[in-house]
């Protein structure tokens, strides 16, 4: 009899989580708060409680053959950077070809998972859901929580003195639908990340002045690289602002950028610096969100000031059965879709004992060693996030779909170059081991061709595709042509 897996959320992690527990014979039920599947994805022009919401204007920072689940590419015809509509779409004919939506129990609300009184033999957990004001319960031999990191917004209001004497209005960038209702006014937006600098450029068309405060410096890059391509394709090693028009705004006066907010009064900001923003209408608060499991007994997953005390951000630790997986809550700096399925991929294997967890004891050292990285690299703030491609490579290693760069030089030359001077694409990580996909391979070599075809929309010469290794010998060339004039004169 296959094993009974609970999984909670019909986003992109939810989907993933589904179809990876039907390519390991389990029996998985998901249990989707909304009408639809997509979570964060799915747009509604009003903010609902313990449901992601995004703004109407939401472009991905990520292109589609980087963010794309790793057995079912975009159709050539996709832009690389999409709107959230045709995300959506592409996510709603991933979960129909699959035939995943069978398996989805819309319009139910999750109320709570506990252990069952038989946990420390079984594994064995009770979740209770609620649907058309009836209560359920349903034992599950294992859970996956798929509900994301972007439904608790963190409104860090204790932060800001002054703040409780300010007459104007604030929110948090979550509430953020369109910029009609500020047409006009002046307003403050607090957060210099891809959400505060997406909300306050659109802002400036409209408001009589928008200000950005940040408390620190970020780097703000287009999302196009040289010749046109997408700049995650070329370069993907550090998170930046995507934003195409942010330093155009700064430099045309409508948009601008300050320090940290100091204190409030009833009608202005006092920044660090002395100066003040005077007459404010209104205050977004693009400040990132909170992650939280109201359904979850806290003593299942502990955090300590904000770090999350999960092996590899997936299982606790302290369980005394592997029977829980926590699915796309770390922030990757890539793309979340392909990063959710090789978590999903994990812990289903894990589910089925055909993948071993280590013992406690090595999951907690490994627990900490990452996060006093984490916190060297990203700060207190940013414990959840971790680097992509190595994050990819760790998960692809356990369950043996890490590519064998050594193996396909020796057998596929061709395909070994596109792998290991080409971008860290979705479909390299189902090239091979358990839960290959017969078509990777094509995926990978014909990759460049589906993020052109968008933009060739009248005839044109040839373009000629980057070869990144070409470019590092150019970024090598000179410091090697310094050193040989040093040499000369030395």
């Amino acid at each position: 009899m296959s094993k009974r897996v609970g999984i909670i959320g019909a986003g992109v992690s939810g989907l993933a989580a589904i179809w990876c527990c039907l390519e390991e014979g389990l029996e998985p039920t998901c249990f989707e708060r909304s009408d639809d599947v997509g979570g964060l994805w799915k747009f509604s022009d009003h903010t609902e409680e313990g449901r992601a919401s995004i703004y109407q204007s939401v472009f991905t920072n990520s292109s589609k053959e980087m963010m794309c689940f790793p057995d079912f590419p975009y159709l050539d015809d996709y832009p690389n950077y999409m709107h959230h509509s045709k995300l959506q779409e592409y996510i709603k004919t991933y979960a129909q070809k699959k035939d995943l939506l069978r398996y989805i129990q819309f319009e139910t609300l999750v109320s709570s998972i506990k252990k069952c009184p038989s946990f420390l033999v079984t594994g064995q957990s009770v979740v209770v859901t609620e649907k058309d004001g009836k209560q359920e319960s349903t034992i599950f031999d294992a859970v996956m929580i798929c509900s994301g990191h972007h439904v608790y917004p963190n409104l860090p209001t204790d932060s800001f003195p002054g703040l409780d004497q300010f007459r104007g209005n604030y929110l948090h960038s979550r509430d953020y639908k369109n910029p009609e209702a500020f047409k006009g006014k002046r307003v403050l937006v607090i957060g210099l990340g891809n959400s505060g600098s997406d909300i306050a450029v659109e802002l400036s068309r409209l408001a009589t002045q928008v200000i950005i405060s940040t408390r620190s410096a970020s780097w703000v890059m287009s999302r196009v690289w040289d010749d046109g391509y997408p700049r995650d394709m070329i370069s993907l090693r550090k998170e930046p602002v995507f934003n195409d028009e942010l330093p155009s705004r700064i430099l045309c006066g409508t948009l601008s950028i300050k320090p940290s907010v100091k204190e409030f009064t009833e009608t202005s900001a006092v920044f660090e610096d002395g100066t003040v923003f005077e007459a404010i209408d209104s205050v977004i608060f693009a400040t990132g969100y909170d992650y939280s499991y109201p359904f979850l007994d806290e003593t299942i997953m502990k955090s300590r000031n904000n770090e999350v005390t999960l092996l590899k951000g997936i299982f606790p630790p302290l369980m005394e059965k592997p029977t829980l997986a926590v699915i796309g809550l770390v922030q990757s700096l890539g793309a979340a879709i392909p990063t959710a399925d090789l978590q999903a991929r994990w812990a289903a294997k894990v589910f089925a004992n055909s993948c071993t967890l280590p013992t406690t004891n090595e999951m907690m050292d490994d627990t900490d060693e990452k996060m006093g990285k984490k916190l060297k690299w990203f700060g207190q703030s940013q414990t959840l996030q971790t680097d992509y491609i190595t994050y990819m490579d760790e998960l692809g290693s356990f369950i043996g779909a890490k590519p064998n760069i050594p193996w396909l030089f020796l057998t596929d030359p061709r395909l070994a170059l596109e792998v290991y001077f080409g971008p860290c694409s979705p479909y390299q990580f189902r090239l091979m081991g358990p839960g290959k996909w017969d078509g990777a391979r094509n995926a990978i070599l014909t990759q460049w061709n589906r993020t052109v075809k968008a933009t060739r929309t009248r005839v044109v010469s040839e373009v000629q595709r980057p070869h990144p290794f070409y470019n590092l010998l150019k970024m090598l060339s000179f410091p090697l042509l310094l050193l040989a004039v040093t040499l000369t004169f030395y």
